[in-house]
């Protein structure tokens, strides 16, 4: 049995990938669904994601141009979270941290108490025997006392697990949000953010050290700096990569030349995410697959970075 998973590798069979076990640590709730699903829903075609250039700003025009139109039909948020338990289900994930945006349910006009609700619900009826760690996310270009104010019913909840901060890591800086971090600490939150997605490796320690951080999102950029590096696995700060999403965000080229090679041999703690299913296309199965066809890792590295997802 130990070896299902490898031998799955091996033999390149997606379906026994998909039955296997795993995490996802690294997902945003309302584009974790398959963009299929949405647009069953929709009734009408949504145009697929395409980024023409690097950086996160291309998301942030496709949600508006694309996605925002679906949210004026009655239902939409429901479905949208639907959709992402169904897709985890369907990738044979165990073990779900999904993060809900704070500031859109209020743009919907959507309590936190409902949004709670909905988060229960679905992951209930849709997939019940996922153990699901619910996230808090803060998107950087918004102010900082939007932020705070639609923070404090979701923290105070003690349903959420842990926060996470993303969106352009240059819109504000780290110190504006250490209050917010400082807060969610005293909660007994994971405090996770995104660094090093489209900046610097000393952007990544300094996100750990200013914010008081357990784990990064993304963090590739670390693989720049073999200090970081050192620094990184020093202080088990695991990085939750996501490469269909750096290789669709043309932050490298393939999975081939995808960095989480040289995190790895440098003893970080990495895993395998899916970022935004419904931008990328990818579940975990296929990514997997992906870093041990193109000669990446070894079948068996590969177990071990899925093993990592699943420790406590």
């Amino acid at each position: 049995m130990k070896n299902i998973f490898q031998k799955a590798l091996k033999n390149q069979d997606i379906k026994a990938i998909r039955e296997s076990p795993k995490s996802d640590l690294h997902n945003h709730c309302l584009m974790g669904g398959k963009l299929r699903y949405m647009e069953k829903f929709y009734g009408k075609k949504i145009n697929p994601f395409r980024s023409s250039i690097q950086g996160i700003h291309s998301i942030n025009d496709w949600i508006v141009n694309s996605y925002r139109p679906v949210f004026d039909k009655t239902g939409a948020f429901g479905e949208a979270i639907a959709a992402a338990f169904l897709q985890a289900k369907s990738d044979g994930v165990t073990v779900l941290e999904m993060s809900m945006d704070i500031t859109i349910p209020g743009l919907l006009n959507i309590p936190a108490e409902k949004v709670i609700s909905a988060l229960q619900y679905y992951h209930k009826e849709m997939a019940p025997k996922i153990v699901f760690r619910p996230e808090i996310g803060l998107a950087r270009n918004q102010p900082v006392g939007l932020l705070l104010k639609s923070f404090e019913p979701y923290v105070d909840s003690r349903y959420f697990k842990s926060i996470d901060l993303y969106d352009d890591e240059s819109a504000q800086p780290l110190q504006n949000f250490t209050k917010i971090y400082r807060y969610a600490k005293s909660m007994g939150l994971i405090c996770k953010a995104h660094a090093g997605e489209f900046s610097d490796a000393a952007f990544v320690q300094q996100s750990v050290e200013v914010l008081q951080l357990d784990v990064i999102q993304h963090g590739i950029a670390a693989a720049k700096s073999d200090e970081v590096m050192k620094w990184l696995a020093k202080h088990n700060i695991q990085l939750n990569v996501c490469p269909a999403s750096n290789i669709a965000l043309k932050r490298t080229k393939s999975y081939k030349t995808h960095p989480i090679r040289i995190l790895y041999d440098n003893g970080i703690k990495v895993t395998v995410n899916t970022d935004d299913v419904i931008l990328f296309g990818k579940g975990n199965s296929e990514q997997y697959l992906q870093l041990y066809k193109c000669g990446l890792f070894k079948a068996e590295e590969v177990d071990e970075i899925r093993k990592n997802g699943l420790l406590p």
